[in-house]
């Protein structure tokens, strides 16, 4: 597992940044030190050599950094592992596999540290990669590609966009953003390789362009959040054992707002009583939400702009002191200092530029 946060030993965290490097402005992976007091970031050290790290994850144990190098429809994508350094931010190359598909643009692993999975946005496929002992990646993937009426009403390849495990490791949950499918797999870590059930599958159908994009588990595992990406809605669904019970829709668009919008990252507050999400294109914001202690649904709090264009992703840190916003079009990371009784957000003076931010991940 990884390190428990405290007050006084995890004043200082890693947080990586996972960026675009097509455009130019940026190198590849960015390791900065943030202090959860003061609120600021200082750069640690970056890591060349790989291109579009769009998304990142960490080992448990935080000794490992895996990450997609993204690519279109024409290119396979590609997983890297890395050897990670705490104290001095390094990250040294150990290995890398195809991603099983192309445009992949999530990973994440189970929290025994056995697998990682990616979702290719491309070719509408999922990947589990098992992790070796060295923290090596070996190259005996299980790839399932999803098929079905794409947005543009053809049948073909869909828009996988997200494949994260659920709280109990029993599951693996992925989003399918074409079909507006979310389908559950059973998941046996203890299989060398191909661990995934592919006959047993639980499918959870939303309204017809939906498009669901990330997702997350509420602390006490009880509740699962969905963002969708198309219709603005997130989706609440009570959790037990692999199953999903659909509980709640709210939306995160204005009432009466007719402009253009794209929902994207979704994250609840380490004390689970507060769930955000972030809209992109002509709102560029954060939205706030309550979350009933009782039952899990979602009550409107307040929006805050996010500092700049388009929040690809955010993250809160360890303390709940502060969330973390990376604007992908205006290159830049905002620091919103966060009330953690009434969930609320004010933008500090903290701003770093970073070229084409699209992932953050504290490693704690």
């Amino acid at each position: 597992m990884g390190a428990t946060f405290t007050d006084q030993a995890q004043e200082k965290v890693n947080l990586l940044i996972g960026t675009y490097t097509d455009s130019g402005d940026s190198e590849g992976i960015y390791v900065y030190t943030f202090d959860s007091d003061s609120g600021t970031l200082t750069y640690k050290n970056k890591l060349t050599g790989i291109d579009n790290p769009s998304f990142l994850t960490l080992s448990p144990d935080l000794k490992h950094v895996y990450a997609v190098s993204e690519w279109g429809k024409d290119s396979t994508g590609t997983v890297y592992a890395y050897n990670f350094d705490q104290e001095s931010g390094e990250m040294k190359f150990l290995n890398k596999v195809s991603s099983g598909g192309n445009g992949p643009c999530y990973i994440s692993t189970d929290p025994t540290g056995s697998y990682v999975f990616t979702a290719n946005y491309g070719s509408g496929s999922l990947v589990a990669i098992p992790i070796l002992e060295d923290g090596s990646l070996n190259n005996e993937i299980q790839a399932i590609y999803h098929k079905g009426n794409t947005l543009n009403g053809k049948e073909g390849a869909t828009r996988m966009h997200a494949a994260a495990v659920s709280p109990d490791n029993s599951t693996l949950f992925v989003t399918n953003l074409g079909t507006s499918k979310i389908t559950g797999y059973p998941l046996n870590v203890n299989r060398e390789s191909f661990p995934l059930d592919t006959t047993n599958l639980s499918i959870f159908s939303l309204p017809e362009n939906s498009g669901p994009r990330h997702f997350t588990f509420h602390p006490n595992e009880q509740y699962a959040y969905f963002i969708n990406e198309l219709n603005g809605d997130i989706t609440l669904f009570d959790y037990e054992k692999g199953l999903l019970k659909e509980k709640q829709q709210i939306s995160i668009v204005p009432d009466g707002f007719t402009g253009k919008f794209a929902a994207a990252d979704i994250h609840i507050s380490p004390d689970g009583k507060f769930l955000y999400g972030s809209n992109r294109l002509e709102l560029n914001e954060i939205v706030i939400f309550k979350i009933d202690q009782n039952n899990g649904k979602l009550s409107y709090v307040d929006r805050q702009p996010s500092g700049g264009e388009t929040p690809r992703s955010f993250a809160i840190d360890p303390s709940g002191k502060f969330l973390l916003v990376a604007n992908q079009n205006t290159n830049d990371i905002t620091v919103f200092l966060r009330d953690q009784e009434t969930g609320l957000l004010s933008e500090t003076s903290e701003k770093i530029s970073i070229g084409k931010p699209v992932c953050l991940k504290f490693a704690y």
